[in-house]
């Protein structure tokens, strides 16, 4: 099981299909208690036509169709479908009419991977060598919302003025779009950090009540329709909690209750006084309704607490509990676009990936793979190398799609096991294993093997894919001279100079190398753990971009001079 955190990535783990990623104890049919025999034969029975001799019938003359006269075969048209919209729209019945959706706020969504994770994702590339596509990991990314945060940046008008602005509350960086709904935010969740309800006892209402109003939906007790304040708190209900329904709408909801129980409830409440003061205040301040305690914390706390911001930076999981309706519709849509082409994660893959030392390149120009080392291809004619690495390359060249195993039961064969003699039985008995560990030693000529090939793929002259197939890198293709530019006879030759694109994911180097390796399959990407060995620390990390490729020392087996 992975001890991993939920903003790491296990590329190895992660690149498995779905059923070797559960854990081993999940059991899907725990409860499941199996049939009686009488419900089997029941549906046996259900299932199967009657015959003819159990007065199942007889089937109609070849010659006579239902809806027919006998001898005319049926006509595919004569029979109508069930339902049609023709005879839906005769009916008489009204067809439902959807509203389209709101358009989106003019507001521009940026997704960014975690650092920590692109960390954790860059050492594992460096320890294993092999080379993963760069939008497959996107993807891996996009898939918890640990894993990525998420950038919200105004647009901007020809006049320099925001499209549509962005509001941060101070208390809880929650992000809103007017500063009305950040003062209702505000009031309602935080209320008690700026003001104090007090209740004091005053008179009861004067009459004889036998009926309150009620709102059907809240449960509200509104107060008699007659009562001199029942408009207004008709009113102050539908403002508060309703203000998205129509006022005729909700007022259709209210009922007209006649129990006791609620109407001596209601004539309680109004036997009390409820004032507001205001704290943080050098001098005591009370406020008798809500509508003056709004009033209070715009004149006085609006500017400390909500504050206008052109972009602003969320973590995937607060951008999932966004409290904006139309920031959460906005942050949902523009996830489901990158989920179908994450080109955002990955060109922010890239710049992080390359801090820390990893290379580029395409494969049959359209899948882009990062590694440790770009592809370089080695000349076996024109450069010396030990036997080993010559091995190495030819059997790579020879047996296309090979694996690591395969590499290595052909060079280096595992030897068979043979009876112990006596005289080397060792004397006690060695420690039994810890159940579910797999023992693999590795032999002087699988280390060394092992130790070629690592030399190899940190150099670029072998490609490791994330399946496990082997590659060599191929001769490239010598590119035809590129023409002059003629110049103009009126300007001078000094004057024209071409400016050289920067790099992007466009423009990466190209493995011109025999067929594009095969989709990745689930066997495939299971990890080799019978025949792997210990893994030889390098003694230096990858070369930079530009830097010279210096021979790791562990490796003597390498180029020779």
């Amino acid at each position: 099981m992975s001890t991993l955190p939920e903003n790491e990535l296990d590329l190895e783990r992660l690149f498995l299909p779905a059923w070797a990623q559960e854990p081993p104890s999940a059991k899907h049919y725990a409860r499941y208690e199996g049939e009686q025999e009488d419900t089997k034969d029941r549906r046996r029975e259900q299932g199967r036509r009657p015959s003819k001799r159990e007065g199942g019938g007889d089937r109609p003359p070849e010659g006579r169709r239902r809806g027919g006269p006998p001898g005319q075969p049926r006509r595919q048209f004569d029979r109508k479908p069930p339902f049609s919209k023709e005879r839906f729209v005769a009916r008489g019945e009204p067809q439902e009419r959807r509203e389209p959706p709101p358009p989106l706020p003019e507001i521009n969504v940026l997704f960014f991977p975690d650092e920590k994770g692109v960390e954790s994702l860059a050492r594992q590339i460096k320890t294993t060598g092999r080379a993963y596509p760069l939008f497959d990991i996107a993807r891996l990314i996009l898939q918890k919302p640990e894993r990525y945060s998420l950038t919200f940046k105004t647009k901007k008008k020809p006049d320099g003025q925001a499209a549509q602005p962005l509001f941060v509350c101070a208390l809880d960086e929650t992000l809103w779009l007017s500063e009305d709904e950040a003062v209702e935010h505000v009031l309602k969740n935080h209320f008690a950090t700026f003001y104090q309800t007090e209740r004091t006892a005053t008179e009861p209402p004067k009459g004889k009540y036998t009926f309150v109003a009620q709102c059907g939906m809240s449960g509200v007790v509104l107060g008699p329709p007659n009562y001199h304040n029942y408009q207004n708190q008709l009113r102050k209900l539908h403002a508060e909690r309703f203000s998205r329904m129509p006022f005729d709408v909700f007022k259709a909801r209210v009922k007209i209750v006649r129990d006791e129980e609620v109407v001596k409830k209601w004539i309680d409440d109004q036997s009390w006084k409820t004032e507001y003061i205001c704290l943080n205040m050098p001098e005591p301040l009370h406020l008798g309704n809500r509508e003056a305690v709004e009033k209070h914390f715009r004149e006085v706390h609006k500017e400390a607490i909500i504050k206008a911001a052109e972009s602003h930076t969320l973590s995937g999981t607060a951008a999932r509990a966004l409290r904006s309706h139309e920031l959460a519709r906005l942050a949902r849509l523009a996830w489901e676009d990158q989920k179908r082409f994450p080109l955002q994660i990955a060109t922010a893959l890239s710049q992080q990936f390359a801090a820390h030392g990893l290379q580029f390149f395409k494969v049959n120009r359209a899948v882009t793979h990062v590694s440790v080392a770009r592809p370089h291809f080695l000349d076996l004619e024109m450069t010396p190398v030990s036997d080993g690495v010559r091995r190495i390359v030819e059997y790579v060249n020879q047996h296309v799609k090979c694996s690591r195993r395969q590499l290595l039961e052909a060079l280096a064969p595992s030897p068979l096991p043979g009876p112990i003699p006596v005289s080397a039985a060792p004397a006690t008995p060695a420690p039994a294993a810890a159940p579910g560990a797999e023992v693999t030693e590795t032999t002087p000529e699988q280390t060394a093997v092992i130790a070629d090939l690592h030399w190899l793929i940190h150099q670029g002259h072998v490609i490791e894919f994330a399946n496990g197939l082997l590659e060599t890198a191929k001769k490239p293709v010598p590119k035809p001279p590129r023409p002059e530019p003629r110049l103009p006879a009126e300007q001078p030759a000094e004057s024209d100079a071409v400016a050289e694109p920067a790099a992007t994911l466009e423009t990466l180097p190209e493995r011109n190398a025999g067929p594009e390796p095969a989709p990745i399959a689930p066997e495939a990407l299971q990890p080799d753990a019978e025949v792997s060995a210990p893994v030889i620390a390098d003694p230096g990390s990858p070369p930079a971009i530009g830097e010279a490729q210096v021979e790791t020392p562990s490796t003597p087996t390498g180029l020779q001079p």
